[in-house]
């Protein structure tokens, strides 16, 4: 019983610390943004130059990011009340995500350590096998549908109406179109089913290793 109990926490950690990993990886990859921006000409909608909208954007990634940094101010971008209050549930998650990858991370580290001592790597096997058809359904999901997609994950991580910015009160929602949402969740998924495949394989090899050919003289 403490055997399985021990698997059950070792493999949620191990998948936790996939996810928010990804996430962690995603939400910081600035890069996407500017590809996103230029291809999209976004700073044009709104008069300003690609460098002042990089600006405006890594002000605000800074403010999500940071505990320490309790107001945003965006330089180009005027908010209302509810806009501004958006951004500090997204804060929030963004903290949430960070805790649960140190704590998960810290879960994983010691599991995984505990199955290659052991060697049972053999029981991560089954459990990935099944985890890398979640991200593929989420990903054939938002592909063939991602506005409802988009609103649902809404509808489930926040409990009001203020992510539903208006153009006139909250501009920055002008450069923060939903294409560029889309590639970030392609970009999660993509990272997400690369790590699930990756302990998959790696747990496969380790558990049922190739037999070495012997040469014939």
């Amino acid at each position: 019983m403490k055997k399985r109990m021990l698997h059950f926490f070792g493999i949620t950690s191990l998948i936790l610390a996939i996810l928010t990993l990804s996430i962690t990886f995603t939400i910081n990859f600035i890069p996407l943004y500017e590809w996103t921006a230029e291809s999209l000409d976004l700073a044009n909608r709104v008069g300003l130059s690609q460098d002042r909208l990089m600006q405006n954007y890594e002000k605000l990634i800074g403010y999500l990011n940071k505990p320490w940094v309790g107001t945003l101010n965006l330089p180009d971008f005027p908010s209302s009340e509810s806009g501004l209050f958006h951004f500090y549930e997204v804060k929030r998650l963004f903290l949430l995500n960070y805790a649960i990858l140190g704590i998960s991370g810290i879960g994983a580290f010691v599991y995984l350590t505990y199955v290659q001592k052991t060697k049972q790597q053999w029981k991560l096997i089954q459990p990935f096998r099944i985890a890398i058809g979640v991200p593929f359904v989420a990903l054939f999901f938002l592909t063939v549908n991602f506005n409802r997609f988009f609103i649902l994950f809404h509808e489930l991580f926040f409990n009001n109406d203020d992510w539903i910015f208006n153009a006139a009160t909250d501009p920055i929602i002008l450069v923060l179109p939903e294409q560029f949402f889309l590639y970030t969740f392609i970009l999660a998924f993509g990272l997400l089913i690369a790590g699930f495949l990756g302990v998959y394989f790696w747990a496969k090899r380790s558990a049922f290793p190739q037999k070495k050919k012997s040469g014939g003289a």
